[in-house]
């Protein structure tokens, strides 16, 4: 679903980022990255403990509690032809949807031994597009993951997972498996700033949006409305529609942590009936959001800086503004702010359309 009036094509969203500034490990600590606040015209420099100070009480926080899956596996044919797997959904009786690399496609019938632990029989093909392969395993998806599974570090990280992966390319409160990729904005948060966000009366909120493979996925169409938008499973309880709407009401902002959140949130109030800011519930959403989209829900958002001609540029300067999103990423680059998923952070705000 593409959300959008705008004129814009793929090209306005290129942006030249010096390789040195793709972060390839965390901050030492969670909260010592960088923060960019670039809701005022001037971009002001930051660190991210700083931020409870920014926010005001009666503000409420909305995080996505997904936890990342190890959904990468290694293996290989009956044929002994080398296999690599990233699975990129977990079905009910053991079967998963899985993105695979061979020299040769596995036929369905056959049978892949992952991890040299357990097998994995080929149904088929499956997914939206037909695109990804439809296994099932031997055992319990997520425990034979957890077992035997890498984690699925993001295409520009160039280094294989270690154990510190394991531990930073998480949340702090994350519970409900199943994503393959982190919600990145969420990775600054540790324990210390989440009680001083407390003290200082802002609320917190969750939702649950399994961040997919796709959202590395490039844009290859110049006209943005061709772009076919990966889809993603995500759950608003209604618990967190309570909250929002009761903030609203207060006069509070609702404040989302990572484009994933806001995906959810913004999806969720599509189908929100009248008189109500979002509907509760759970489904799929495949919401592109591009200049031009009305925003129902969010009023700032956080979020990590994002890769060039990526639909996570158009859904920021979406929020914040064309022309001042690009002014803060030309800061952020000049001061040598750190990119991408182990990267630092920035905040904005909503900015009318």
């Amino acid at each position: 679903m593409t959300a959008s009036a705008s004129g814009y094509t793929l090209s306005d969203f290129d942006f030249e980022l010096p390789p040195e500034l793709i972060a390839q490990h965390p901050a030492a600590e969670r909260s010592a990255s960088r923060l960019l606040d670039g809701r005022g015209a001037t971009p002001v420099d930051r660190v991210f403990r700083d931020l409870p100070s920014l926010l005001q009480p009666g503000d409420l926080l909305v995080f996505n509690n997904t936890r990342v899956i190890k959904a990468r596996l290694y293996g290989a044919k009956q044929s002994g032809g080398a296999v690599e797997a990233l699975v990129e959904r977990v079905l009910p009786n053991h079967e998963v949807l899985a993105h695979m690399r061979a020299s040769k496609s596995p036929k369905p019938g056959s049978i892949v031994r992952f991890a040299d632990a357990f097998d994995a029989e080929v149904l088929g093909r499956g997914g939206p597009d037909g695109g990804l392969f439809h296994l099932k395993l031997s055992g319990d998806p997520f425990e034979l993951l957890e077992q035997h599974g890498h984690v699925p570090l993001p295409p520009y990280i160039t280094h294989a997972d270690e154990a510190d992966d394991v531990r930073r390319y998480q949340t702090v409160f994350a519970k409900a498996p199943g994503a393959v990729a982190a919600p990145t904005a969420a990775l600054h948060f540790d324990d210390a700033v989440l009680a001083a966000l407390r003290e200082r009366g802002v609320r917190t909120a969750e939702v649950t949006l399994h961040v997919g493979a796709g959202t590395f996925q490039p844009v290859r169409t110049d006209n943005l409305a061709e772009h076919k938008m990966h889809s993603e499973w995500f759950e608003v309880p209604a618990s967190t529609v309570a909250a929002i709407e009761a903030t609203k009401a207060a006069g509070g902002r609702v404040i989302s942590v990572g484009t994933t959140t806001l995906r959810a949130l913004e999806s969720a109030a599509l189908h929100a009936p009248a008189g109500q800011i979002l509907q509760a519930g759970s489904r799929d959403t495949d919401i592109f959001i591009t200049p031009g989209f009305q925003f129902k829900v969010v009023d700032l958002l956080l979020t990590n800086f994002h890769l060039p001609k990526s639909t996570l540029m158009m859904l920021v300067s979406a929020l914040a503004g064309y022309e001042h999103i690009r002014s803060l990423y030309q800061h952020a680059i000049a001061q040598g702010y750190r990119f991408f998923s182990y990267g630092d952070a920035m905040l904005i705000e909503r900015r009318a359309p």
